[in-house]
């Protein structure tokens, strides 16, 4: 296709440029990348929760046939301090968690470095270990900012005063539980040292970030590392920093002069790889007898580890949601002799609007208003929180949306008095929302004389679409077909960008790409009179400086969840019948992976309300269900009528495509919006997920609810 052609590839169902090599078997992942007589590694874990290590025996590891090397805080080499202490692996006796990395086996074979590791003795000195999130925890402080950089706090008005002398008040404690990422392909690393410097196949989310994270641990240049993940398995955020898993594989290369291939294991992931901690949510809400907030408070604790800092940012949401003149949001920590959690699909968005969501819910019936008008009634018209415009807001419209598409007209808001023959069914909504981010980018675009296009760029593709998206805004900006379009991602080596995490990756790197490609335009006519000299020509581009330009707004996407839900009063079982979404994310660029991306976080939405729950065994310090046997989430049979579908927003003021990060939005709200159909299938409200049958029974039994 001749340059200039419009060819509107932006918002078309292209299929996954990749999809043939996945399906096939062709896409190579972290440790499948072919190497020279490659070494295999084997993490040992600390059996205790909180003490140090006394006696290293690696007598009987060594003496395994096959067995190369064995790397304890004995033996291994010195790293250079830095801010995640989660990477300063092997370096010292302490213990931290139970779970922590505290040896390393490498051998020949995968098989002979599991068999050696089973033989490596620790002997430990305890101590007592506390690992229970309380909110009567003595300990609790006020950490100085929350994930993402927000204030630990916001207050406005009296809020105190505000809802004692509301017309309609709800205030009740929500929780949720440890939830774990499980991505289906394991963190993994294969290195590989080259005169010096180190190459590293590695699962992650972003190849620069890792690249320069690495670097320091090993005192190099950045430019001495090399890390590649041009195919990565998923990650929904605990990919998004680099893990425990990428230091002791490059140490042992080091240590036997081979490359080595380090894949942990399901069970492991439950350990060292980060998850979403364990909340413990205080809402108050407070009506006039129209249903019209006058006061909002939103109070979290969250825990984190004894050796590093993280802070679930739960409240953070709540701060943009509704209008209220008087409003209190407080974030409080307990540091624990636990893992260090971290990023997981949606920090701090998600659990918090469960709470939220919940709380709007337990207003709406005791005020007598409708869910869905409830939340009309208080769309505020700026932030609440900074008194600035939205660049665009369709939370309003996404409900309308939802409501009509949904049934919702004519609902009878009673909870427990519908039947289908067994089952008791009602129906539930909540809002969701995800902020729209964007961080600065390098990318360069390239003219070839064949009539090609290379574009090259540091992204990420997690598993998303990323690679065909961008494929897409590279085909618009030049004028061309996607099939001229070759893009390169996923190498540290290539231009700079940001990780694949705060649903901004499309959106920053797509800004970087339009940029390249634009400037390559204006070099080929300015320069050549739009024809491709010999030897080709290229143009690069960053977007810092533009980012910095932007008008200060509030950017956010929007949605709102609807779903019917059955329960069996005899059985406790929850069913989940239909589930519908409408979201407002700015300009879709490819319908086909958006939907995807929509339904696989409202699976993951729901999964979160019935299913998953890491319980810790307080005894040993350790989560007790730790594989997917016992560690449920949904599965095909629980997802039966589920919709994903989104209004056409146009909004010029957030990045060259006009787009907003849809990959976390379809998981916050939908916990809520599944909690609040089961309270009015059956009148039982779980503020602590998941809802299990016996909540369901207990609820029941308590409330007097026949089976039949």
């Amino acid at each position: 296709m001749a340059r200039g052609t419009r060819t509107a590839a932006v918002g078309s169902p292209l299929t996954r440029i990749e999809g043939r090599l996945k399906v096939t078997g062709a896409a190579q992942y972290a440790v499948e990348h072919e190497a020279d007589r490659p070494a295999y590694a084997w993490i040992v874990q600390a059996t205790v929760a909180r003490g140090a290590i006394r006696k290293v025996d690696a007598a009987a590891a060594l003496a395994q046939p096959g067995v190369l090397a064995v790397l304890t805080h004995d033996n291994a080499p010195r790293l250079q301090p830095v801010d995640d202490a989660e990477l300063a692996v092997l370096q010292t006796p302490a213990v931290h968690y139970h779970g922590q990395v505290v040896g390393l086996v490498v051998a020949e074979s995968l098989e002979t470095a599991r068999e050696a590791a089973a033989h490596l003795r620790f002997t430990y000195d305890t101590d007592d270990h506390d690992v229970v999130l309380r909110a009567d925890d003595r300990a609790l402080y006020a950490p100085e900012t929350v994930n993402g950089g927000f204030p630990t706090d916001s207050a406005r008005g009296d809020v105190t005063a505000a809802l004692a002398g509301a017309a309609v008040r709800v205030e009740h404690t929500y929780a949720t539980p440890a939830l774990h990422n499980n991505a289906m392909e394991p963190h993994a690393t294969l290195a590989e040292w080259q005169d010096g410097d180190l190459l590293l196949y590695d699962s992650n989310q972003g190849a620069p970030t890792a690249r320069d994270v690495v670097a320091r641990v090993f005192g190099l240049e950045p430019e001495r590392v090399r890390v590649v993940n041009r195919h990565v398995g998923g990650g929904f955020g605990s990919k998004g920093t680099p893990r425990p898993q990428i230091v002791p594989a490059a140490m042992a290369a080091k240590d036997v002069g081979r490359p080595v291939k380090l894949a942990i294991t399901r069970q492991q992931m439950f350990a060292f790889i980060g998850y979403r901690t364990p909340t413990i949510q205080r809402v108050a809400l407070g009506a006039d007898p129209d249903g019209r907030l006058v006061a909002i408070a939103h109070d979290a604790i969250s825990q984190s580890s004894r050796i590093r800092e993280f802070t679930e940012q739960t409240t953070v949401a709540t701060r943009i949601m509704y209008a209220a003149p008087h409003r209190r949001t407080t974030h409080r920590l307990a540091r624990l002799d636990v893992p260090t959690p971290s990023w997981m699909r949606a920090p701090g968005e998600c659990p918090g609007m469960f709470a939220l969501e919940s709380a709007m819910d337990e207003l709406a019936l005791a005020a007598g208003i409708d869910p869905v008008q409830l939340r009309i009634l208080n769309e505020p018209e700026l932030d609440p929180e900074r008194g600035v415009p939205f660049s665009s807001r369709g939370l309003v419209a996404c409900l309308r949306e939802g409501a009509e598409r949904f049934g919702w007209d004519g609902r009878d808001p009673a909870p427990g008095v519908r039947r289908d023959g067994r089952w008791l069914v009602g129906t539930g909504v909540a809002a969701s929302t995800y902020p729209a981010y964007r961080s600065p980018a390098q990318a360069a675009a390239r003219a070839d004389g064949d009539g090609t296009f290379t574009v090259r760029i540091g992204a990420s593709d997690i598993g998303t679409g990323a690679r065909t998206a961008l494929t897409q805004i590279a085909a618009d900006a030049l004028g061309v077909s996607t099939d001229d379009v070759l893009l390169q991602l996923g190498d540290s080596a290539l231009p700079k960008a940001g990780v694949a995490g705060g649903s901004m990756g499309t959106a920053s790197w797509g800004s970087a790409v339009v940029r390249a490609c634009e400037a390559l335009r204006g070099r080929l006519d300015a320069e050549h009179g739009g024809t491709v000299p010999d030897g080709g020509l290229e143009a690069t581009a960053e977007t810092a400086d533009e980012i910095k330009a932007q008008k200060d707004l509030s950017r956010h996407a929007f949605g709102a969840q609807f779903v019917e839900a059955r329960v069996d009063p005899e059985t406790g079982e929850v069913r989940v019948a239909r589930m519908l979404g409408v979201f407002a994310a700015g300009r879709i660029i490819n319908p086909r992976t958006a939907r995807s991306q929509f339904l696989g976080g409202m699976t993951m939405g729901m999964s979160m309300a019935l299913h998953e729950e890491g319980l810790m065994d307080p005894r040993f310090g350790d989560f007790v269900n730790h594989d997917l046997a016992q560690y449920h989430v949904a599965a095909h049979a629980d997802v039966t009528g589920m919709e994903a579908f989104w209004l056409d927003e146009d909004d010029h003021d957030l990045n060259p495509m006009g787009s907003k990060g849809i990959g976390e939005i379809g998981i916050v709200g939908a916990a809520a919006a599944v909690a609040n159909a089961v309270h009015h299938a059956c009148g039982v409200r779980v503020r602590e997920l998941p809802i299990r049958l016996d909540k369901i029974l207990d609820g029941l039994g308590a409330a007097g609810v026949s089976a039949r």
